[in-house]
């Protein structure tokens, strides 16, 4: 048994007497006081396997609905669940991306290896014109990352002023030349990426130097002040975050990164399968994804040392599973399926960011569109949702609103001798007043009835969706895209400020309580 109280944070101790198939959690309305940033449920889409190509933008003959060659059935899915940012091109191909192979006339865009992916040959068909019409017609905000690792500093400046300006000038000229009278206006950038590894095999101390210098020239132009994000650490480094607070001025950062994988066995080389795994290895993969709470309340920590008053976001910009690709697929392109134990990842991650939105304030699912862990798959005309997708529709409504921090006792989900919390959750409250709140029942074997207090909430209506399915390597497929959808959800009573819920085994629910 765990008692876990969850404040700003998601902590654990441990306690007695509680059912293993019972939990308790208290909520107060009083306490909403931090907002749960939109950007925490952003997305990343690379120029890696069939992500882009093939993806979002596709060959001129095929027969979908699109716009140029956007495929706007792909556009209306991510609509739907409202993404707030996109972060584009990489990724590791940020730092051998050179922004004006890109631009001009498609026919006359200079063709590059795709090194860090396949070997592929990239032909630049799709650069920063179609990715910031990809964006309008998504209404969501573009986050760049700049490339530092094998650019310069001056191509870096001018990629801003092509973006941002509207002076006279060479950039903004030759913007205008091709096709854009008016400047986008992108406010998120990124100061390189994994600089400690494919960005550059950097030391911390020399990238804080790099960042600096980058960032001096990284210009704002009117109406576009930037956000910029220094390229933080990979998982567990913390000395990486410490030198980057000590050595970056906190005037020259709106957020620091960090990356963090969930691998199921641990082993890179040899990471699981997708879809055929037993429960042991389910179990393990939870274990690891639930290492995100310790990431982020150590590396938290550390920023608080430099910025006790939490100006500077923690940007979690690489996040999901990870898995060994699908037999028969190019090996370079990341092209994994998705079940309903990728769905449990990616609630249990957002309610862990929640949870800790004093300091979370944007992270990004890797990837959007048929690589890792999608939202989105697609096979020549057919598109299918993948059951994560439905996870960012079970929990869009917590953006932008206020967080409700929890008091949770959740039972043990046991597997051998190793045991995890069973349960997790976060709440908030919105404008207009309706409390949301989202559970996850991790335990492949059993149903836990969470007891829950409301204080300063009297009864009123409520109404609830479920994501479950009978396997936790249950997918949805081409053949049936359907087997893991969410449906109404009704197994909970309300009485005053009490509020009781049984949440199946393998689930995710969402209430909304008017």
């Amino acid at each position: 048994m765990k008692r876990i109280f969850l404040g700003m944070c998601f902590g654990m101790v441990a306690t007695a007497g509680f059912s293993q198939q019972a939990a308790r959690m208290e909520l107060n309305t009083a306490d909403a006081k931090t907002t749960i940033s939109r950007h925490i449920y952003g997305q990343f889409s690379e120029h890696l396997g069939h992500c882009i190509y093939g993806g979002y933008w596709v060959d001129e003959k095929l027969d979908v609905p699109k716009k140029d060659r956007i495929r706007l059935d792909v556009v209306e899915a991510l609509k739907k669940i409202r993404i707030p940012n996109l972060r584009w091109p990489g990724g590791c191909f940020a730092d051998e991306y050179h922004w004006r192979d890109g631009i001009g006339e498609r026919s006359k865009r200079p063709k590059m290896i795709n090194t860090n992916w396949g070997g592929v040959t990239e032909d630049n068909s799709f650069g920063t014109h179609e990715f910031l019409e990809l964006c309008s017609l998504l209404n969501t905000e573009p986050y760049i990352a700049g490339n530092v690792g094998s650019g310069t500093v001056e191509e870096m400046s001018k990629w801003i002023e092509y973006l941002n300006s509207d002076g006279e000038s060479p950039m903004t000229q030759l913007r205008k030349a091709n096709g854009r009278a008016q400047p986008w206006k992108v406010q998120f950038w990124g100061v390189g990426n994994e600089s400690w590894g494919c960005g550059g095999n950097m030391t911390p101390e020399y990238y804080a130097n790099e960042f600096r210098r980058y960032a001096t020239y990284a210009r704002n132009y009117k109406g576009a002040p930037l956000k910029k994000i220094a390229a933080g650490a990979n998982s567990g480094d913390y000395n990486w975050t410490e030198v980057c607070m000590k050595n970056i001025p906190k005037q020259m950062l709106w957020g620091l990164s960090m990356h963090y994988y969930t691998i199921p066995t641990g082993k890179w080389n040899q990471k699981g399968s997708a879809t055929k795994f037993d429960e042991k290895e389910y179990f393990n993969t939870m274990k690891n994804c639930m290492k995100m709470e310790e990431l982020v309340t150590r590396h938290s920590a550390v920023m608080d040392k430099y910025d006790p008053e939490k100006k500077v976001a923690l940007v979690v910009d690489e996040w999901g599973i990870w898995t060994d690709v699908e037999p028969g697929t190019n090996p370079g392109f990341l092209y994994q399926q998705n079940s309903l134990r990728d769905a449990l990842i990616a609630g249990t991650t957002l309610n862990i960011f929640n949870n800790h939105a004093d300091r979370v304030r944007m992270a990004n699912l890797a990837q959007t569109v048929n690589v890792l862990q999608a939202l989105v798959l697609t096979k020549d005309k057919e598109m299918v949702l993948t059951p994560t997708y439905y996870v960012f529709d079970l929990f869009k409504e917590h953006m932008d609103a206020k967080l409700l921090p929890l008091q949770l006792s959740s039972p043990d989900y046991i597997n051998g001798s190793e045991k995890i919390p069973a349960v997790n959750a976060s709440a908030s409250v919105d404008a207009a007043g309706r409390i949301h709140i989202t559970f996850v029942n991790l335990d492949a074997k059993n149903a836990i009835t969470v007891n829950t207090t409301i204080a300063g909430h009297t009864a009123g209506k409520i109404s609830g969706r479920i994501l479950t399915s009978g396997k936790f390597t249950d997918v949805n497929s081409f053949e049936h895209k359907n087997k893991v959808v969410p449906t109404v959800f009704k197994s909970f009573k309300k009485n005053g400020a009490a509020l009781s819920v049984t949440l199946p085994r393998l689930s995710l629910v969402s209430l909304e309580l008017e």
